[in-house]
């Protein structure tokens, strides 16, 4: 099989390192890809977001399969058009995408499938924001209802934080603060088959704590040791079938990744989102989990044929993902630092750890920085507590000036915090 995958990101090194290392993929492509993963699949340029583009270098490259990454091109009907090209492609349609590119849609698919979420208030006027909330009342939660990469969400006791944000965005979504820890589970689907992976915890806020600001995500483990074992199952029951049922009821099938990012709440699991794609950096840690090779999964879910795909296998490792970032993210992040340890990482701590690469890119002989996260350092270990203990060994050997990460991933779920 030739597998191209679109992206640059960590979560699609995270795609690549998996698909690479499936048998059944004899060639494997990525763009535009970055440092790290040139080492895994061959780089093309490509605009990501031009249809045309992408399912034009698919055809040139005579690939089998197509995975495309991030949401931004999903939201812009790159899918469509490697489909109408005649490829199979991992990834929704446009307008199936909306599930993420549009928070009230999604709200709107919830409330006709029965899937419990906040209640909420899709606002376009000053007026319906002090409306929305007043009646919710503090901590205030205020989403742009379009894409925002990981960074359109506020949450905040500040009622006057609340309104600014509200205000800044041409539609957006108010809705009752969802008490309880946070959940990230993934489901691959054809539209009509839907095979659950196993659930993450992310860290979104930028400091140790759960402090600072919103990011995309700075860390993640999985699995979840105070995690109900019915979970999963009572996820898909009541959240991911319906869903996908009521998206193919819509004449919009979702086929792809469906990301359901849940709350734990006093009340029962609540939806707090839904992504289109893999989600950023749960994706590092649930990959490194999964033990079925990649490539025929995604594939069977872009030519209809989950049904009878064999049930998953996992491994018994816990992981762990901590995220390096750039001098000032989730602020304007400072590029073009050089990157050094890398070497000393795959020498001294794998297979059990190694860095994914988020935004890097190669001058010459040297790996500089190019983006906000830059690396994703994951491991793998007989437990959370192992796992976390190996990602933060080789952590220390990375040198980026300027840099910063999360000390606490998973130490309280390690039982070390």
């Amino acid at each position: 099989m030739k597998v191209l995958v679109i992206g640059g990101g960590a979560r699609e090194h995270a795609l690549c390192r998996s698909l690479s290392l499936d048998p059944d993929v004899n060639a494997l492509y990525c763009a535009p890809g970055n440092a790290g993963i040139a080492e895994v699949a061959e780089l093309r340029p490509v605009d990501a977001l031009d249809g045309a583009a992408v399912a034009g270098l698919a055809t040139e490259l005579g690939a089998d399969l197509v995975v495309i990454g991030p949401e931004a091109p999903l939201v812009a009907g790159v899918a469509d058009a490697v489909r109408a090209a005649g490829i199979p492609v991992f990834g929704p349609s446009a307008e199936a995408a909306q599930l993420e590119g549009s928070k009230a849609f999604a709200k709107d698919v919830m409330a006709a499938a029965g899937v419990p979420t906040a209640r909420s208030y899709v606002c376009t006027t000053p007026e319906e924001v002090d409306a929305a909330l007043d009646a919710f009342g503090a901590p205030y939660v205020v989403k742009d209802d379009g894409l925002a990469a990981g960074k359109g969400v506020v949450v905040t006791e500040d009622l006057d934080a609340a309104r600014e944000h509200a205000l800044a965005c041409d539609r957006v979504v108010i809705e009752e603060y969802l008490d309880g820890p946070e959940v990230s589970l993934f489901a691959v689907t054809d539209g009509t088959t839907v095979v659950p992976l196993q659930p993450a915890q992310d860290f979104k806020r930028a400091l140790d704590g759960d402090e600072g600001p919103n990011t995309g995500g700075m860390g993640a483990y999985s699995p979840l040791p105070w995690a109900d074992p019915k979970l999963v199952d009572e996820v898909l029951e009541t959240v991911l079938q319906p869903t996908v049922d009521e998206l193919r009821h819509r004449g919009t099938p979702f086929s792809g990744l469906l990301y359901a990012g849940l709350a734990i709440t006093s009340r029962g699991v609540r939806v707090i989102e839904f992504n289109a794609r893999f989600g950023d950096p749960e994706t590092q840690v649930v990959l490194a989990r999964l033990q079925t090779p990649l490539a025929g999964l995604l594939s069977s879910a872009a030519k209809g044929t989950l049904e009878s795909q064999p049930p998953l296998t996992w491994r018994e490792d816990a992981a762990v993902t901590v995220v390096i970032a750039s001098h000032n993210y989730p602020g304007t992040p400072r590029t073009g630092d050089p990157i050094e340890g890398l070497a000393e990482v795959a020498a001294e701590d794998g297979p059990d750890a190694y860095v994914l690469h988020a935004g890097t890119r190669r001058e010459g002989d040297a790996v500089v920085s190019a983006g906000g996260r830059v690396l994703s350092v994951t491991a793998t270990g007989s437990d959370l507590a192992q796992a976390r203990e190996k990602a933060y060994e080789a952590v220390a050997r990375i040198r980026l000036d300027g840099s910063h990460h999360r000390t606490d991933i998973a130490a309280k779920a390690a039982g070390t915090a």
